[in-house]
């Protein structure tokens, strides 16, 4: 039985329609499920699109890749990276105004045995979903989700946190690994939590020196 405190659908619905800074905090303690697999949400970083924000992917402008990051709010972004990885976003916002936040991690709460067969050789349940790309593999999620709708039926869901997590137990840092405001803080985490990844800053690559200079 839901606490008085529980999030409700709708709440959650209202939540992602707004900005994504608050957005991105509400998200923490929110539950995706695919298949048999439920992770609860631990760490999102939010991405605020062509608001003057040089590290999102709609920056400069829409593209077939972040289309759907324009809107409307509760859809899925999903994008490869590395060429290897897979990473979830929830869109968020205004329709036409492109913001979305990545979840950055979580703690796989149903369907560990599912988990661990899709992520074999991780040692620790604590590590099967500490980080985006570990995440999506724990769930399954690749690029059929893009576009789909994370708040219906489809094959990631997005449900409203059963036990909210207390404004007194979230931290703001700044965002992992971005090449642009890399000190803008619109990470949050759950704080102590053993599920959230480690900080890595950006450091961009140096070109070798010229050995004929």
């Amino acid at each position: 039985m839901l606490s008085p405190s529980a999030q409700t659908a709708t709440e959650l619905a209202d939540l992602l329609a707004g900005p994504v800074v608050p957005a991105a905090r509400g998200l923490l303690g929110c539950r995706l499920a695919a298949g048999a697999v439920t992770v609860r949400i631990t760490e999102v970083e939010a991405y605020a699109g062509t608001a003057g924000d040089p590290a999102s992917h709609a920056y400069r402008g829409r593209t077939p890749r972040n289309a759907v990051m324009f809107g409307p709010a509760g859809y899925a972004y999903v994008y490869f990276t590395y060429g290897m990885h897979w990473c979830l976003n929830v869109v968020t916002g205004a329709d036409g105004e492109a913001s979305a936040v990545l979840i950055r991690a979580g703690e796989v709460v149903d369907g560990l045995a599912e988990a661990r067969a899709r992520r074999p050789a991780v040692r620790r349940d604590v590590d099967l979903a500490r980080g985006p790309a570990r995440l999506c593999a724990a769930l399954g999620v690749d690029r059929a989700v893009y576009g789909s709708h994370l708040l219906g039926d489809g094959p990631v869901r997005l449900c409203p946190a059963t036990e909210p997590v207390p404004e007194s137990a979230v931290v703001a840092g700044p965002r992992v690994g971005v090449t642009g405001a890399h000190d803008v803080p619109w990470r949050f985490w759950i704080a102590g939590d053993p599920t959230v990844s480690a900080y890595r800053r950006h450091v961009p690559r140096r070109r070798a020196a010229d050995p004929r200079t």
